[in-house]
């Protein structure tokens, strides 16, 4: 029975959710101008979602409604989280096996979307921000501590020099 607190819980989930805060802001353009859609798309934005819609928004083919398109990648994703989760709570105690080593995934998927972003911007400079951010919080909060400084410290940033990136070409 442990003691209710409110502030703690709401920041554990600020710490857990930020980067959905980055998710959002980068998908603002993607997701203007797309009417009754938009709303599922933000609800249902995930990691998953967010790296498939990001990667292929400008790979898709002139005849796909980009619309459409994000919108049943962000059904299908949720979709599949739900049921996943339902089948996991249902059978999940009749299976078993030691999850150790599959940590690495959400790093794995950090890098790719990072490194695709960065192979098609033109100009690094908000790359060269997330990565001195990053090894900078690192190196002053340690391991445990770093991210959310870290995140907070690139959405400053990136705010703060914005006008600049754009006239630089920095932006996608």
């Amino acid at each position: 029975l442990a003691p209710f607190a409110p502030l703690a819980t709401f920041l554990l989930a600020l710490l857990i959710q930020a980067r959905h805060l980055f998710y959002g802001l980068s998908l603002l353009d993607t997701y203007r101008g797309l009417g009754w859609k938009r709303f599922f798309l933000i609800y249902g934005l995930c990691d998953e979602t967010f790296s498939i819609v990001f990667t292929a928004k400008r790979r898709l083919p002139k005849d796909v409604d980009r619309g459409w398109f994000m919108l049943w990648v962000s059904f299908l994703n949720y979709f599949y989280w739900v049921s996943g989760a339902t089948v996991g709570g249902l059978l999940g105690s009749l299976a078993a096996f030691d999850t150790k080593g599959l940590s690495f995934v959400m790093t794995a998927l950090f890098i790719v979307i990072f490194l695709e972003q960065f192979l098609r911007e033109k100009k690094h400079y908000t790359a060269v921000i997330g990565g001195v951010s990053a090894v900078g919080c690192l190196a002053v909060f340690g391991a445990e501590s770093f991210i959310l400084s870290a995140m907070g410290l690139i959405l400053a940033a990136i705010t703060l020099l914005r006008k600049p990136i754009e006239k630089a070409g920095g932006f996608l």
